[in-house]
């Protein structure tokens, strides 16, 4: 747990902590081959308080820092990754809600946060030409707008209180809309069909004449230093979740020895817990969940860092946003391959029996690949290489996927 001064509500949020991502993960793995979406498990999140861990206390909220944040998240995924996963915008929209402006627009969405809602959300849309290519528009209707169109990977919208779509204006400008998920027009589908990371509801949105309020609707920044910050920050929830769910591979590795394992025919050893073979894999396993854990805590404190300087207005916040966005590319590079190595290792604990549909092992691997997809890695490596031989920090300064 982070070692520095907590509210007293902080603390106690997070001293429950472990005993919420216990309950949030019991019959996980059974869960995801029923496919069963896990709205139970949100609703216990909701009544945990911790959605408003980042709000400062006096703006109704728990004081956190961000190191607090990738704490619960990859608590949380060491139980339940998808629950973990699915809250990527909505601690992705209170960290904008800190390092922005105070307009009206943002004074409503922080007393939603501070009262509990939960924000979920889309921008990407499948058929066009990049990823990130938005088409959907609103259209004028009398003082308000309509919006009509298909959003996909609306990671966490089901389980949500309020959608935040990124769409353009009528002139083509990004904007942002936030509107209640429960409005009539707003319909969320689970048509998500990946092979990992089933239950994070990361289907489609589909928008038939959505009534959108004139006040529900903010210009969309990416370049200035919060949504730079806010690109990192997105990047860092995924690694947070890799971190957990090789949490969740070594606890599982060790169950299965303890509970079910045998040594293998030519083994010495009287047991499976006493086979020198298996305490090497459970070892290796421990020490690679041991360093992910490590790389995030630090990638934390280093966005910890370029959040307070953008608050504060400090002269080097460009400098330490740009640190933060190397950092978690680096962290994510990183963490992919020990996490990926884990998840395919833990097999080497046990035999044939190991792979039984009983147990379900194979959705750790399944979940950090599908994580681990989610942006081009060779892309970042040779991003940072560019870097570092010639000082070019375009894309690292897009606040896209850095």
């Amino acid at each position: 747990m982070p070692e520095h001064h907590h509210s007293s509500a902080l603390q106690q949020a997070l001293d429950a902590l472990p005993a919420l991502a216990a309950a949030i993960g019991q019959e996980a793995a059974a869960r995801e081959v029923r496919r069963e979406l896990p709205f139970e498990a949100f609703a216990r999140f909701r009544e945990s308080g911790l959605g408003k861990l980042r709000l400062p206390v006096e703006w109704g909220g728990f004081g956190g820092s961000l190191e607090d944040v990738f704490h619960v998240i990859s608590t949380l995924a060491a139980h339940e990754s998808n629950v973990a996963h699915a809250l990527r915008i909505h601690f992705d929209q209170t960290e904008a809600l800190l390092l922005s402006p105070r307009t009206p627009f943002n004074e409503l969405q922080i007393g939603r946060v501070a009262e509990g809602a939960i924000f979920g959300g889309a921008s990407t849309e499948a058929g066009t030409s990049r990823p990130g290519e938005i088409t959907t528009q609103l259209r004028r209707d009398g003082d308000h707008y309509r919006l009509s169109g298909r959003k996909y990977y609306a990671t966490g919208t089901a389980f949500s209180d309020y959608a935040r779509l990124n769409v353009q204006d009528e002139t083509g400008e990004p904007v942002i809309a936030i509107v209640p998920t429960k409005r009539e027009g707003l319909n969320v589908l689970d048509d998500w069909d990946g092979m990992g990371q089933r239950m994070t509801a990361s289907g489609s949105l589909v928008l038939d004449d959505l009534l959108v309020h004139a006040d529900e609707v903010t210009p969309r920044t990416l370049t200035t230093l919060a949504g730079r910050h806010g690109g990192a920050l997105r990047q860092l929830h995924l690694v947070a979740v890799a971190a957990g769910i090789v949490r969740n591979v070594v606890a599982d590795a060790k169950r299965y020895v303890l509970r079910h394992g045998r040594p293998v025919l030519h083994s010495p050893a009287p047991s499976a817990r006493e086979d020198g073979f298996i305490q090497q894999v459970i070892g290796e396993l421990s020490a690679h969940s041991h360093a992910i854990d490590a790389l995030v805590r630090d990638n934390a404190r280093v966005l910890d860092r370029s959040s307070r300087a953008i608050r504060n207005g400090s002269a080097d916040a460009d400098a330490l946003v740009l640190e933060g966005a190397l950092a978690t590319a680096r962290t994510q590079l990183v963490v992919s391959k020990l996490a990926l190595y884990a998840a395919e290792r833990m097999f080497e604990a046990g035999g044939a029996s190991a792979t039984a549909r009983a147990h379900n092992f194979d959705r750790h691997w399944r979940n950090l690949r599908t994580i681990f997809s989610h942006n081009p890695l060779l892309h970042k490596s040779r991003v940072i290489g560019d870097y570092e031989l010639n000082g070019v920090t375009t894309h690292l300064t897009e606040g896209r996927v850095f």
